[in-house]
Parts: structure tokens; C-alpha cells; sequence
């Protein structure tokens, strides 16, 4: 008599550990070559990168791309990161050198202006107002016309929120270069924001530029 085949269902798979220790251990396990290394790195750093290339970047449809080539970037340099516990500078400084080549490659954004609002990605702070998409997509115009080092600049200091020493170190630069960076990308900023309508009553509010969609 044949007897009937039990089906056992596998075990279920056993829940994430969030990596135990600061930025230089997760370097040195990946070093090790621990299998759970590059999960946490990007685990820990993904939502990081994310937020710097938008703020750098604005509306794109190769963000996604991007965010991946900067892992792939850094999987690739990180056995010779001469300071591990400068891993989340490093990390910026390499989404930077990514959204810089995206910028000039492209010079992008022509497109932007007629792009249905159901196809630009979700801005950040949740639902958002047809004039606060119009001042991004300005925004993101007026910027489009700046070199590209200022413009990387002001996005970091006054889009993305990074102090002064921040934007210098992701820029790989002295911190007096990007003052004086950030003072030239300010005034050209405003003098070409004053010509979009959008942007009127974010520069009359008498506040310094900041990210419309944080507001």
C-alpha cells in the first residue's frame, strides 16, 4: 500500500538582524567579507544617498539608476577607504561625483516643464500642492542654469540642509572655495528665480531658499 506524500512546508525564513556596530565595524566586516556586510551598508545608507541625489537632482527618471550606480561605486572603493568612520561622508561625496556626471552629461530638464504631475516622482513631504510642484519644477529650471559646481553646492547648503563643512568635504574642496561658491550660485539663484512666476512668493517671504516641498 503506497503511503500518501506529506508535504512540509519550509521553515519560515528568519527575520533581519539590523548589522550590530557603528560605520568603521560594517566596514571592516565587509573587509572580512561577512555575507551580511553589503545588505547593511545599503541597508543603512540607501535612504541617505536617495535624499542627496533628489536634492541634487531634482525630478529625474534615472534616479533609480543613479542611486544604483552609487552602490555600485562604493562596493567597488570601499576595501580602500582610508577612514572607515567616514563612511557616510564618503558615501555623499560619491552620490555627488554621480549627480555631477549626470548633470553635465545631460544638461537636463527640457522636459520637465511639460511632464503630467502624475508622472513626477512623490515629493518628499507626502502630498503636495499644485503651487509647490510648480516652485520645485522652477526651482529645479533656475538651477539647470547654474555651473554645475555652484549649483551642487547650493543644493547641498540650502536644499538638502548641510552645514558648511559638509558641503565642502562632499565636494572635496576648502571650505573658503565653497563659501565663495555658495555666495556667487545665491546671487545668480535669485536673480534668475525673480523671473519665474512660481517662485515669487517663496523669495518675497524674506527668507533664505530653501526646499519648497519642507515648508
Amino acid at each position: 500500500m503506497t503511503r500518501p506524500l506529506k508535504l512540509v512546508r519550509p521553515p519560515p525564513p528568519a527575520p533581519k538582524r539590523a548589522f550590530a556596530g557603528d560605520d568603521a565595524t560594517l566596514v571592516h566586516a565587509f573587509r572580512r567579507g561577512d555575507p551580511g556586510a553589503r545588505a547593511a551598508l545599503y541597508d543603512r545608507f540607501a535612504d541617505h544617498v536617495h535624499r542627496v541625489l533628489y536634492r541634487l537632482l531634482g525630478f529625474s527618471h534615472d534616479l533609480a539608476d543613479l542611486h544604483h550606480d552609487v552602490f555600485v561605486r562604493a562596493l567597488g572603493s570601499l576595501p580602500g577607504l582610508e577612514d572607515p568612520s567616514a563612511l557616510k561622508g564618503w558615501l555623499t561625496m560619491i552620490a555627488v561625483h554621480v549627480a555631477r556626471s549626470s548633470i553635465t552629461r545631460r544638461k537636463r530638464r527640457s522636459w520637465l516643464w511639460f511632464l503630467p504631475s502624475e508622472e513626477l516622482p512623490e515629493v518628499e513631504s507626502g502630498a503636495a500642492s499644485g503651487d509647490v510642484l510648480d516652485a520645485l519644477r522652477a526651482t529645479y529650471a533656475v538651477l539647470d542654469a547654474l555651473p554645475v559646481d555652484e549649483r551642487i553646492a547650493f543644493a547641498l547648503r540650502f536644499i538638502d540642509g548641510m552645514e558648511l563643512t559638509e558641503v565642502a568635504a562632499a565636494c572635496e574642496t576648502s571650505l573658503a572655495t565653497i563659501k565663495r561658491r555658495l555666495a556667487r550660485a545665491s546671487a545668480r539663484f535669485e536673480a534668475e528665480a525673480r523671473k519665474q512666476p512660481a517662485l515669487e512668493a517663496w523669495l518675497d517671504g524674506g527668507t533664505r531658499w530653501g526646499n519648497p516641498s519642507a515648508r
